[in-house]
């Protein structure tokens, strides 16, 4: 049998009786919280405030510190392109889904059009022009040449990334674990049979 709610004492408004409540419910919630959470709770842990202005950001790309005033909201793709002269990645969709602008964030292959580059402080970014210069290709841009795995060069430079990482943390991969290596990557030109010829033509020769 369902109890009916307790009346508020005479004189006091059923507004005023449900309020009180209300208050003292929300009392007894905080003093049965931790002594550790309440103390981390106060004003005095207030989080540090960036911008809206330029910040001096430093980060670590292909082995050398960079260092540049950006604004907090400027992404890691712009900071590459636009403060550090890095044109490699390429910002095709920007919304993080065709690949090209790819890099890697500790050895991870991420979209640098989708995260701040305030987000990657301290951590060590590799892009294209880290794995190989044009006067000193790696055996995978070697082979994407030979192999004639690029058309119109928009993915080409997420691709040997993407690649790159695979073949790193799979020496050997198989057809099935190339295209899904690749599968962040969009060609549109449709080259993706020989960019997996170029992966498996490495593969053989054990490089990278």
């Amino acid at each position: 049998m369902d109890k009916k709610p307790e009346e508020p004492p005479e004189g006091v408004s059923r507004r005023l009786f449900l309020k009180g409540a209300g208050v003292a419910a929300a009392a007894v919630s905080v003093a049965q919280l931790p002594s550790d959470v309440q103390a981390t709770s106060g004003a005095e842990d207030e989080p540090t405030i960036l911008g809206p202005g330029p910040v001096p950001i430093q980060l670590r790309i292909n082995g050398v510190d960079g260092q540049a005033e950006a604004a907090p909201s400027t992404t890691l793709l712009d900071f590459l392109r636009d403060h550090q002269g890095l044109t490699g990645a390429k910002r095709v969709c920007d919304r993080g889904s065709c690949g090209a602008c790819t890099v890697l964030l500790d050895g991870r292959t991420v979209d640098s059009c989708s995260m701040l580059a305030i987000d990657a402080v301290g951590s060590e970014i590799t892009t294209v022009e880290g794995i190989g210069t044009p006067e000193n290709l790696s055996d995978l841009q070697q082979a994407f040449i030979e192999k004639d795995a690029l058309q119109c060069g928009f993915c080409t430079p997420g691709m040997v990334v993407s690649c790159t990482a695979l073949l790193k943390e799979n020496p050997t991969p198989d057809r099935e674990q190339i295209r899904r290596g690749i599968s962040g990557n969009i060609c549109r030109c449709g080259t993706y049979q020989n960019i997996i010829e170029a992966v498996e033509h490495v593969s053989r020769k054990g490089g990278k």
